[in-house]
């Protein structure tokens, strides 16, 4: 999952986005509205975590044009206020949930995970192929039966692999999907990561399609 952190307080914003980014979730951070703007026209988020209150481009304004686009990606609103009156004029703006300041971290990662499951095809709870079975929710993982200790971006790019469930998925979509934006392009990084993942699952199980990328047996 990647997620986009829109938050004028800079020490919550970071403080959301190392929470996240401990959970295995790939998190952007900017901190006023023109430039979510900006993040959300170059990549696909899953889910974008929105104050209301920003500078530059007020949030109702973000959300409004996020969920006028073409994109699937969910907005998770958040507010100090707590009247009845503006979580629904939020919500009537496009965004899927809504959340109070100030919140409990768990419950923030649980309505991220909701809402970045219904930003994709509807997949099992559990995923299975090729003797691998991969659960998110307890971010276990087991080949053949044998459980199987995965670093978090292993657990992340093997996720995305069994989600494609059979089809290939380059190395540009892994990057995409599993890290966030400060990665180097040209890096090596989803090559390494791929082979840790071949090691410890042992072969065969991912292959190489020469050209396009890897892809689950």
């Amino acid at each position: 999952m990647r997620v986009l952190v829109v938050e004028d307080e800079e020490l919550l914003a970071e403080a959301i986005a190392e929470g996240l980014r401990d959970q295995g979730i790939a998190v952007d951070m900017v901190h006023d509205g023109e430039a979510a703007m900006e993040r959300l026209s170059v990549h696909a988020y899953d889910v974008v975590v929105l104050d209301r209150d920003l500078p530059l481009l007020h949030g109702d304004e973000v959300c409004r044009r996020t969920a006028a686009s073409d994109s699937d990606t969910r907005i998770l609103m958040l507010t100090v206020s707590t009247t009845v009156r503006e979580r629904v004029e939020g919500l009537g703006l496009g965004a899927d949930d809504y959340l109070v300041k100030p919140f409990a971290f768990a419950e923030l990662v649980a309505r991220i995970q909701a809402l970045g499951r219904r930003s994709r095809p509807a997949a099992p709870p559990v995923l299975e192929r090729a003797g691998i079975r991969l659960d998110p929710h307890l971010r276990q993982t087991f080949r053949d039966g044998r459980y199987i200790p995965l670093s978090r971006k292993e657990f992340a790019v093997l996720e995305e692999l069994m989600r494609a469930s059979g089809a290939p998925v380059s190395s540009e979509e892994l990057l995409e999907r599993a890290w966030d934006e400060h990665v180097n392009p040209f890096t090596t990084v989803v090559r390494v990561t791929v082979r840790s993942l071949r090691r410890k699952l042992g072969p065969p199980v991912i292959e190489t399609v020469t050209g396009v990328g890897y892809r689950i047996q």
